[in-house]
């Protein structure tokens, strides 16, 4: 079996990849196309959900379709070549020694297929990327004549062009083929359909989809295929075309057709190939509502030069725009952890619906993802990131709750006139969560001071009624009484969030479950259901919260903060917090206040004041989850997680076996509800019941050997795909980060190296670098790239393991490495930016001791010590930060000891 083989940190290779089932390579750039690629140059491209060039595909028609980016190589007397190895006849010698040999090198957006063919005496080498500058696919061909005799050969590029939205795929997918309009130009043919047929229902259509083509000298094409029928003929197919084998005449420069659907079938002059010659040709491909962007794009990639040139600079681009490196002697893992570091830039692009596994949705990112991709961009490129969360907070509810629509751009969400849409009881946490790591990472406290609207729509009540007084005439942002657009600091959107959360309780005094929580899959327990999980999340939030607000009054002079008046209802409220009604009961007194509109006054609070509010109800919930959720056995312990729809405990010892479940374990942890000698317990737990460590270590849960349909989808699915029971990565690495925090170092490390050599390893996992979603049951890593577990490991990786992070702007460096991610010297690295600078760090441990037995012993900077060491950890202060010069690299030294 072939292995990957890295090149460089941002470099693999992989010898026939195409005997590899569910391999892809997102190729895109941040214009708005976004393409996968197979290493048979199948897949789609697509601007969104309504604008395919390429038909969409899900995971199950990589290797089902039969329209690809194909490459035909019409060979004078021997027949008809794939150079990208989709033919009948390479089908039909597969798994043989017959096969084209063939390998693909890739890189961020960018892949090239070398393949050879002992029959034809040929080599190919075909690269498709995404130039920055430009937003097309360009798929670049090199035909090398590997035989000792002179080849007559004619390059086809044969493409079917789909042009329309992926709703068609079944809808009316003939009727829609109706409406193509098809030409030619000099280099290629386009594609205008006069109307759309999709959810918006029938309207006249201004996109063009075109295909391309030009030699690597200049040279115009020969002629076109524009039709699939005429392409493949009756009877033929995509993979034995009529029209390449007979080497059929096509259609000229001018021509028109319509009705059908189109192919992007462009055939270049049959030319002479010497021994050991080659010919270079271009494909580009795209979409637009420009006429004019098809013949613009041909006179900017027109020669191989150009394209090459356009390729460099991509790989430059991504390159400066990945800017964290780790270095620890081990190349495989820090090859990974640069791949899972573009990750999250993948999600910015994709979304969750625009990759062959992720056949879900409608594109775009939801509420978690909006602030989960902010941890990543914190410290990757941080820029912008302040203007996000400001944009990003416009998205919360006065009751709370947020909008779940999002919209394309920056702060835009969308109303659900659906009627009452679910309510994601988790979404609350993640937003100062953010913020936090915001705040700690640039010193600017001030984004507190900013402020922001809130989202309106018809729910209200926290989605428990309509606001029938609210029409789109009201508009998607909260009013106040004079009927102005009411906006309030961002301190006090997150206040709401986690206020509101705590009195929205169910029977047994944990927040409401609601429509689910991270877990997208408990989505059937919306009565009865109780999350303790993130109840304990919420905890781990007030309590921070409140240590924030005493910093603000301590050391900044915040002496009052400014609030919504009708706060004062969920703040000092003097009730009991054993009573489940009495909460109830006063966050009803709060929404009802702010149902339709609020009354704008604000008053002055004392942030002191606040926090011992905050502190109180942090310390209730925990102490409340402490003594009535935790499991106890023989040497082993947990936390419950969940109430489920007939109110009962989800977690236990039960006939059907031990019922375990690895989300309640990593908030009570995160959020310090976890006793030290708990966690203990749960980490041996952990192990006992949910580790399997050739699959990526902690599953989700146990096998409940039912199917709970009191709880969620989860268990209907089979044991260990997805929610259930899967290695799920961003529960893992969570629970690794909590570890970690916690000062558990060695278990945070078994949780990330496990997930890490899983992925890594490629007999079992079939990935290409990264992190995949879940590993199923097999081990297979499955839902590769969009996941929100590639912002967490780098989070995790940076600001835990090499521990280098900001302490309210200072630069601070407190590692936790363990003895093994060390090099044979004692010395690990990590590259990266921070308040604006670029450093490489450097933590020396000669005697390789592990952590815990090792602490920060000294530190500088460019040889200077301007660093101080106290309390473990090696600190900068900002002005020293703020004077390092921009334009260089700063070499930082951490000795430990």
């Amino acid at each position: 079996m072939s292995e990957i083989k890295i090149v460089d940190n941002e470099v693999f290779t992989l010898e026939r990849p195409e005997n590899y089932s569910g391999l892809y390579l997102p190729v895109a750039n941040e214009k708005g196309l976004k393409s996968s690629l197979t290493a048979n140059f199948g897949g789609d491209a697509k601007l969104n959900q309504n604008a395919f060039l390429l038909e969409p595909v899900s995971e199950i028609n990589l290797h089902n379709n039969r329209g690809v980016r194909n490459i035909w190589i019409n060979v004078d007397g021997k027949g008809a070549w794939s150079a990208v190895g989709a033919s009948a006849e390479e089908e039909n010698k597969k798994f043989t020694d017959d096969q084209d040999k063939s390998k693909i090198t890739a890189g961020f957006m960018w892949q090239t297929v070398t393949r050879e063919s002992e029959k034809y005496g040929l080599e190919a080498s075909v690269t498709d990327f995404s130039p920055v500058e430009s937003d097309v696919e360009i798929l670049h061909f090199k035909i090398t004549n590997k035989s000792s005799d002179v080849q007559l050969i004619t390059p086809v590029a044969a493409i079917p062009v789909y042009g329309r939205s992926a709703d068609n795929i079944r809808d009316h997918r003939h009727v829609t083929a109706m409406l193509h309009r098809i030409s030619t130009f000099k280099n290629g043919l386009v594609v205008k359909p006069t109307l759309s047929f999709d959810e918006r229902g029938h309207k006249k259509n201004n996109l063009s989809y075109f295909v391309c083509g030009v030699s690597g000298k200049g040279e115009a094409p020969k002629d076109f295929y524009t039709l699939v029928d005429s392409f493949i003929g009756e009877g033929g197919t995509l993979i034995r075309p009529y029209a390449v084998v007979k080497n059929i005449t096509g259609v000229s420069a001018g021509s028109t057709a319509e009705g059908k659907e189109a192919m992007g079938g462009i055939r270049f002059e049959t030319r002479t190939l010497l021994a050991g010659e080659s010919a270079e040709y271009t494909i580009i491909m795209g979409i637009t509502d420009d006429s004019k962007v098809p013949e613009k794009m041909t006179a900017i990639y027109d020669s191989t030069e150009k394209v090459e040139k356009a390729l460099e600079d991509l790989k430059s681009y991504w390159h400066e725009k990945v800017n964290v490196s780790c270095s620890t002697g081990n190349k495989e893992m820090d090859s990974l952890m640069k791949w899972v570091s573009f990750q999250p830039f993948l999600r910015r692009i994709y979304g969750c619906s625009f990759l062959p596994h992720h056949d879900y949705g409608r594109g775009g990112r939801g509420w978690r993802d909006l602030w989960q991709d902010c941890l990543s961009l914190l410290i990757m490129d941080p820029k912008d990131v302040r203007k996000m969360i400001v944009d990003n907070y416009g998205g919360v509810r006065i009751d709370g709750t947020n909008a779940t629509i999002i919209g394309s751009k920056p702060g835009e969400f969308i109303a659900d006139r659906n009627g009452i849409a679910r309510v994601w009881m988790d979404h609350g946490v993640w937003p100062f969560i953010t913020t936090q790591l915001y705040i700690n990472q640039t010193g600017d406290v001030d984004v507190l001071k900013e402020k922001a609207s809130y989202f309106k729509d018809e729910q209200c009540m926290r989605g428990t009624e309509l606001d029938k007084e609210w029409s789109a005439d009201y508009g998607v942002k909260q009013k106040s009484a004079d009927d102005k657009v009411y906006e309030g600091t961002i301190f006090e959107h997150i206040l709401l969030e986690n206020l509101c959360a705590f009195y929205e309780v169910g029977e047994h005094n944990h927040m409401r479950l609601r429509g689910a929580d991270w877990n997208d899959a408990l989505d059937m327990a919306a009565d009865r259901g109780e999350s303790v999980a993130f109840t304990a999340a919420y905890a781990g939030n007030l309590s921070q919260i409140a240590s924030l607000l005493l910093k603000l009054k301590n050391e900044y002079g915040w002496k009052e903060i400014n609030l919504l008046e009708s706060i004062k209802n969920l703040i000092s409220d003097n009730i009991d917090y054993d009573s489940v009604d009495a909460k109830k009961t006063q966050l009803v007194k709060y929404l009802n206040e702010c149902k339709h509109k609020v009354s704008g006054k604000v008053a002055a609070f004392d942030p002191e004041e606040i926090a011992a509010d905050l502190k109180k109800k942090s310390e209730w919930i925990m102490n409340h989850i402490r003594k009535t959720e935790w499991i106890s056995g023989k040497d082993e312990g947990w936390f419950n997680s969940y109430y489920d729809n007939d109110g009962q405990a989800v977690e236990g010892y039960f006939d059907s076996g031990v019922r375990m479940m690895l989300t309640g374990q990593v908030f009570t942890i995160m959020s310090g509800t976890a006793l030290e000698n708990q966690v203990k317990d749960i980490c041996k737990s952990a192990d006992k019941y949910l580790y399997k460590k050739d699959i990526g270590g902690y599953r989700l849960n146990t096998n409940f050997h039912e199917e709970k349909y009191n709880m969620g989808r989860m268990f209907g699915f089979a044991y260990g795909e997805k929610e259930n029971g899967a290695v799920f990565s961003h529960m893992a690495v969570m629970y690794a980060n909590a570890l970690y925090q916690r000062g558990f170092a060695a278990e945070g490390f078994k949780a990330l190296n496990t997930l890490a050599q899983a992925a890594l390893n490629f007999e079992t996992s079939r990935i290409y670098p990264g992190i995949p979603e879940y590993f199923d049951a097999k081990g297979r890593g499955l839902y590769h790239y969009l996941t929100g577990a590639a912002s967490w490991f780098l989070l995790t990786y940076v600001t835990e393991v090499y521990g280098v992070k900001g302490e309210y702007g200072k630069f601070t460096v407190s590692p936790k490495l363990m003895s093994e991610q060390f090099d044979s010297n004692g010395k690990a690295s990590i590259s990266l930016s921070f308040g604006g600078k670029k450093f490489f760090v450097t933590i020396s441990n000669p005697k390789k001791k592990t952590f815990g037995e090792y602490k920060v012993k000294a530190a500088s900077c460019d040889g200077k010590n301007i660093f101080t060491v106290e309390d473990g950890s090696a600190k900068m202060d900002k002005t020293t930060l703020s004077s390092l010069d921009e334009s260089k690299t700063h070499t930082v030294e951490v000795e430990v000891e």
